[in-house]
């Protein structure tokens, strides 16, 4: 067991061994606590080195692709449609700014650093996050890098915020002031097979206040010639293209979709397959919904593609609470076709995500006229716009080869896997008399559930395909040269929230299952649409005072339990607990040791009773960098630490889980105000449109807040009441 290489997945730059090679030579800086530890798996023979390091080289400038949405509202003098512009604009001015939301620092020229970023050379990205650093006022350093042994190409690096660490103590017997304070602020740096770096880890938060003219003083920043800059970007998803919002007469009583047609007139050479399939006053329906919730969310935003006959041929819309909840719960998104690919009456496209109670949350709509390559597209580019260019980590979608492309296209960096249900599902479909065959079913779904490694899957794959005879069958080697989107074994990297559960197939995404049905019309959608979304965050506000008011019921002992019990929302301590309460395992043994990284063997009996099935785990405990990883992946699945690491942690008599390793998006004390992000704090005093943008957001935020509880409600009103008066004497003044 221990030769076989147990972290294997399809994307190889990602995979894990049991242990790191022996020849990987790892030296963190002098003084550094909390240090870092890669694990790699490439067969390069590796070289870390980690002395305070400064790459002597140009510092370089980021310019954002701004996304130019010319109104949040609509425009009264366009009667036009909905354009795509293929070339990037940007309205941003060369005044460096910065502003704070939710904690983290932003800059304005200079994007906060995000996972999934790629650079040319290993340099630009140094030098973007040297940048970004300068513009916030911290300054960087090298905490550790490695490369190829016996060759100076560099395959990897740490940069860390400057204050990083602590003086050891030779140095802090020394007479020079102290200004590390173990800050974690870092990024983590890797060289991926298409020879570009990507950013694989980020932590953006800092344990201290900027200091800009102190900062200007480091070494990292005194490098940076303001002269030789050069323009340098990060290839994350914020390069859509331009989508330009126009207002559109939607009505027409007869033309069923044709914008400009007259009363009892439509064109019979209209091709009727490039246009929405709408019945009689259907767009009166869709102008009037749209009109009426315009009226009370001003920051709700619809988008109208046209053909070129002026017929409606796509729609989006997203409202305000939407746009503001993607920010906190954006990292993984499904796409629900349903409606589109079984025919419904209404052609709806769903974005949904999972809050922190792991509850469905609708992220946006779509209309579409058709399933083909150019409506997705359309329709991936209108959402990504109204998400300010912010492209998810993952994307779930059903098994469609013209949305597949319209990912690539759209969010070519996106982790973009298959609904593993929906596959399962057209599998059984598509295999005729097998569908009945108990016995086939049992193989089928112990081989895609219950293998953890690579090599197991393929060789019971194979096992399955020669017993059943099907290695002929065209549909099933399509699938199978897909399975790095949809099996679990090649998903281990791959972080999904919870919104699939792999062992059995189930997935949480579809936000209108149980309303929507194959003969509901547009009437009725949008009937039911508003009561649904009411109902939607009624339920959130719900469990929000649960889980703030309550404090679960223990199961067990184990301090893990008690720690999560008082940070967790109800239903995640409740999936969390399942994994304290299996904690007592059949054995743990060690079976390798590199330095501070053991590898332990977790045994234990695939069914309660059952001691004849044991089921083999392996994980990974670095001791120095507190880090932990288990062959099952449960942290990627769900977002929580498996049963088989916490055996290790208490074997090892950690007595806390480590911060690292539980995320703010479950917890229930994390703030949350579903206000869209308008931009930053630095307004331009002379543009009348950023002080309505920039007074809303934080009106918007009192309102929030006011709405916890009575006692809030009564300050929030007075604190409007005296603002209001305050506001009117200065406008009394000028009269």
């Amino acid at each position: 067991m221990t030769g076989d290489p147990a972290f294997s997945t399809g994307d190889h730059h990602h995979a894990l061994s049991p242990s790191p090679p022996p020849n990987l030579l790892i030296t963190m800086e002098e003084g550094s606590q909390n240090s870092e530890q890669l694990f790699e798996d490439d067969g390069n023979e590796l070289e870390m080195e980690g002395n305070d390091i400064d790459i002597d080289s140009n510092s370089l400038d980021i310019e954002g692709n701004g996304l130019d949405i010319e109104s949040n509202g609509l425009q009264d003098d366009c009667d036009g449609m909905l354009e795509i512009d293929d070339n990037h604009e940007s309205n941003r001015d060369d005044a460096t700014a910065v502003s704070i939301e939710n904690g983290i620092f932003q800059g304005k020229n200079y994007p906060p650093p995000a996972v999934g970023m790629e650079f040319e050379s290993y340099d630009d990205a140094y030098n973007y996050y040297n940048c970004y650093a300068k513009e916030l006022g911290f300054a960087i350093r090298v905490k550790s890098s490695w490369t190829k042994r016996n060759s100076k190409e560099k395959r990897g690096a740490v940069l860390c915020c400057n204050c990083e660490g602590f003086k050891t103590i030779k140095e802090a017997n020394s007479r020079r002031k102290e200004t590390r304070t173990g800050c974690l602020a870092m990024i983590r740096l890797r060289l991926v097979e298409s020879n570009r770096w990507r950013v694989d880890e980020v932590k953006l938060e800092h344990n201290h206040l900027f200091d800009h003219e102190r900062a200007q003083n480091c070494k990292s920043h005194k490098k940076m010639d303001a002269v030789a800059k050069r323009k340098v970007e990060p290839t994350v998803d914020v390069e859509v293209r331009t989508i330009k919002l126009y207002r559109t007469s939607m009505a027409d009583p007869v033309g069923y979709g044709n914008l400009n047609s007259l009363e009892g007139e439509i064109s019979e050479t209209v091709d009727r397959s490039k246009r929405l399939k709408l019945t009689k006053g259907d767009s009166q329906i869709i102008y009037d919904f749209f009109s009426r919730i315009q009226l009370t969310s001003p920051n709700f935003v619809y988008l109208i593609d046209l053909n070129d006959e002026s017929c409606l041929r796509n729609v989006f819309w997203m409202d305000s609470r939407s746009r503001a909840a993607y920010g906190y719960f954006g990292d993984v998104v499904a796409v629900d076709t349903m409606c589109l690919s079984n025919k419904y009456e209404i052609p709806l496209v769903a974005f949904a995500g999972v809050n922190h109670h792991g509850q469905s949350i609708l992220l946006g709509c779509g209309l579409l006229a058709d399933d083909t390559f150019e409506s997705y597209v359309w329709l991936f580019r209108a959402w990504l716009t109204c998400m300010s260019g912010r492209s998810p980590q993952t994307i779930i979608t059903d098994h469609c080869r013209a949305m597949q492309s319209a990912i690539s296209e759209v969010f070519p960096r996106a982790h973009h896997r298959l609904h593993l249900s929906h596959v399962m599902q057209s599998l059984f479909e598509n295999l005729g008399e097998l569908q009945e065959s108990g016995v086939f079913q049992m193989i089928l779904n112990r081989t895609v559930y219950e293998t953890v490694k690579v090599d197991e899957f393929e060789m019971g794959w194979d096992d399955m395909i020669r017993r059943f005879g099907l290695a002929d069958h065209a549909w099933l080697c399509t699938l199978y040269e897909e399975r790095e989107r949809w099996a679990p074994v090649y998903q281990k990297d791959t972080f999904f929230a919870g919104m699939c559960t792999f062992e059995n197939g189930e997935c949480r995404s579809s936000f209108f299952d149980g309303f929507v049905h194959k003969q509901t019309s547009l009437k009725e959608f949008f009937g039911k649409y508003e009561l649904l979304v009411q109902e939607e965050r009624k339920i959130e506000a719900i469990n929000d005072l649960e889980s703030r008011d309550s404090s679960p019921l223990l199961k067990t002992r184990c301090f893990y339990e008690l720690q999560l019990s008082k940070l967790y929302t109800n239903e995640i301590f409740r999936r969390f607990q399942d994994e304290v309460v299996m904690m007592p395992c059949f054995s743990i043994t060690q079976v390798h040791a590199n330095g501070p990284v053991i590898t332990y063997m977790i045994k234990e009996h695939e069914a309660e009773g059952d001691r004849s099935n044991i089921k083999n785990f392996e994980v990974m405990h670095d001791k120095a960098g507190t880090e932990i990883r288990c062959i099952c992946s449960c942290f990627n699945f769900n977002g929580y630490l498996c049963r088989h690491c916490l055996c290790v942690l208490h074997y090892n008599g950690v007595e806390e889980i480590p911060f690292q390793y539980i995320l703010s998006r479950w917890r229930k004390d994390f703030k949350r105000l579903y206000i869209p992000e308008l931009g930053s704090n630095n307004i331009d005093i002379s543009n009348p449109v950023q002080w309505f943008d920039h007074l809303h957001r934080r009106a918007m935020q009192v309102v929030e807040e006011g709405m916890i509880s009575r006692d809030h409600y009564t300050v929030a009103w007075q604190a409007f009441k005296e603002s209001l008066n305050k506001v009117r004497l200065v406008a009394d003044k000028h009269v």
